[in-house]
């Protein structure tokens, strides 16, 4: 492989990560997990959430394939930081961590298996 074909093969294999991380993350955790554990969602912006997750599993993916395993936690704080009040709420507090641990598994899952990818250049 040439130089050139290396850099894009390598542009190819992140830009899909990033669509395959936040776009089919975002149909898997809002469709697939979530519905099952349904509960009443607090007011907020409408959309925040959806922009969060994505932002998140961007984050997430960013991390691993920098291999900052160390600062996914900085995700977990700041989303805590901002529910603090309302994961005293039993439900609440298990509804969001069923969302915001798979949408980061799924995320890092992604994250591995490009990693794997791209070692294979």
């Amino acid at each position: 492989m040439t130089f050139s074909e290396i850099v894009l093969a390598r542009l190819l294999i992140y830009s899909l990560s990033y669509v395959l991380a936040v776009v089919l993350g975002h149909f898997f955790v809002r469709h697939v997990i979530l519905p099952r554990f349904a509960t009443k969602e607090s007011e907020g912006l409408k959309g925040a959430g959806t922009a969060i997750g994505c932002l998140e599993r961007a984050l997430t993916l960013t991390f691993v394939l920098v291999g900052q395993y160390e600062a996914l936690a900085l995700i977990l704080a700041a989303k805590s930081v901002a529910r603090f009040e309302e994961l005293k709420r039993r439900e609440f507090a298990e509804y969001y961590l069923i969302g915001t641990l798979s949408s980061m598994v799924f995320a890092m899952l992604v994250g591995i298996i490009a990693s794997w990818f791209l070692t294979l250049l």
